[in-house]
């Protein structure tokens, strides 16, 4: 397996300075007048995630262009993102974050819908690249009332801000920094690495190959729910990284409501969601119809939708279970992240504090996706997706399962082991099951 000294040399870096605090990042206002709340100047953060993936040879009574190998197979990705975050007037931040990554995923990122790996892109590289993956300006108009205190990292300077309040995001972001959040299950650098335990698979969430995309989201806060709007940019061609310029036919729209709640001390909340996309989309009933189509030639300008639901709970202290389930109508051809039209997941996090360790996790989930019926016979007619495409296909939905145990070596560097089970990879009887066997290491300051 091939490895190039910059990103290592960056990483021994990272791990040599992490556990120094980074300057800048506490210049805070001082208040002065006790009832004019602090406000950080500006911060930097610096990231580093290495994920090592191995995957024994698992039996397959065929493979296709977009099969991943039967053969047992080792893969590793490394990403660096530089954050820099600055406040430009009051209730008004600018934030960048320059993203170095390099590898590939397991079969070059192909062949299961619930890929194992979040941190593996389509647009695998030997050499290191660089992207600017995030620059937003976000404005915050406060209310009154009751104020709350924002965090400090990457993406949020620390403040104190109306509890009732308007946030406006306008630039290049993830639509999942905004959208299905999940307090368990959200993050592939520092939680589950599975794509479908990260998100929606459901949701076709407005994203290049790098999982970003222009847009403006609004957020209307007060105590106890969030309103939320986005409208992005999709891309030009399915799981492309040039964005599609025919602003007017080509975007996506996604609304969520979410409602907080506390069972006495324990947080809980649900979030619904809906999305309506515009993109260049191929039609699965046009293929299936003429089998000389390609998915390619049947491409016009096409509607999709779909909705999700989100929910979490704090069951007693250190212990939290959450669940996701997503739909889609399933008719045109997935643009952005994934082939699945409906998704169930669900599982629980359980900190290190039971046994000791407070800055320890130990999680398990398992996750289901599945199908529509037209879309089912483009596949088993030969059809290829952003992930799946057998040639042919005996369905049934996809089951996997993941577990991982993440625990602190030092003050921001964590090591973590993960094991994935994945029976009917891409919704195939004939192909599988597969393990997954990883390791990452994830520094952060």
């Amino acid at each position: 397996m091939k490895r190039h000294s910059s990103l290592d040399t960056l990483s021994l870096a990272l791990l040599a300075t992490v556990s120094f605090e980074a300057v800048g990042q506490n210049a805070v206002a001082p208040a002065g007048d006790p009832a004019v709340p602090a406000e950080q100047f500006w911060n930097w953060h610096v990231q580093n995630t290495d994920i090592f993936q191995y995957k024994p040879a698992f039996p397959a009574a065929y493979s296709a262009q977009n099969s991943l190998a039967p053969n047992s197979e080792i893969k590793n990705t490394e990403s660096v993102d530089i954050m820099l975050g600055a406040r430009l007037w009051r209730g008004a931040e600018v934030h960048a974050d320059a993203l170095v990554w390099q590898g590939f995923g397991l079969g070059e990122t192909l062949g299961v819908e619930n890929f194992p790996s979040g941190e593996a892109y389509r647009v695998g590289t030997y050499e290191p690249n660089i992207n600017l993956c995030r620059f937003f300006i976000r404005q915050t108009f406060g209310f009154g009332g009751e104020q709350e205190s924002i965090g400090d990292d990457g993406q949020h300077l620390a403040s104190k801000v109306d509890i009732s309040r308007l946030t406006v995001t306008v630039g290049k972001m993830s639509a999942k920094d905004i959208f299905d959040n999940n307090t368990y299950a959200n993050d592939p650098r520092t939680q589950f690495m599975a794509w479908g335990l990260a998100a929606d698979e459901a949701w076709d969430y407005p994203a290049d190959s790098l999982g970003y995309q222009t847009g403006i989201a609004l957020e209307l806060n007060q105590p106890k729910w969030t309103y939320r709007y986005g409208f992005y940019q999709v891309p030009k061609y399915s799981n492309g990284l040039a964005q599609d310029e025919n602003y007017l036919k080509a975007w996506s729209m996604v609304t969520e409501v979410e409602r907080r709640w506390a069972l006495g001390s324990h947080p809980g909340a649900v979030r619904g969601l809906a999305y309506l996309e515009q993109a260049h989309e191929g039609s699965y009933a046009d293929v299936v119809k003429n089998p000389a189509l390609s998915i390619q030639q049947t491409r016009a300008y096409r509607n999709k939708y779909g909705f999700g639901l989100n929910a979490e709970q704090e069951v007693c202290t250190n212990l939290g279970v959450f669940t996701r389930l997503g739909w889609s109508d399933g008719r045109n051809e997935a643009w952005a992240f994934a082939d699945v039209d409906c998704s169930l997941s669900g599982g629980f996090s359980i900190k290190g504090a039971f046994w000791g360790r407070p800055d320890d996790t130990f999680a398990a989930a398992a996750a289901f996706s599945g199908l529509s019926s037209v879309h089912q016979r483009f596949f088993e007619a030969g059809g290829t997706g952003i992930l799946a495409g057998d040639g042919r296909l005996n369905y049934a939905w996809e089951k996997s399962m993941e577990t991982y145990y993440d625990f602190q070596i030092i003050r921001g560097v964590h090591a973590t082991t993960d094991l994935q089970f994945i029976a009917d990879p891409s919704f195939n009887l004939d192909r599988g099951p597969i393990y997954v066997i990883s390791a990452r290491l994830h520094l952060s300051f």
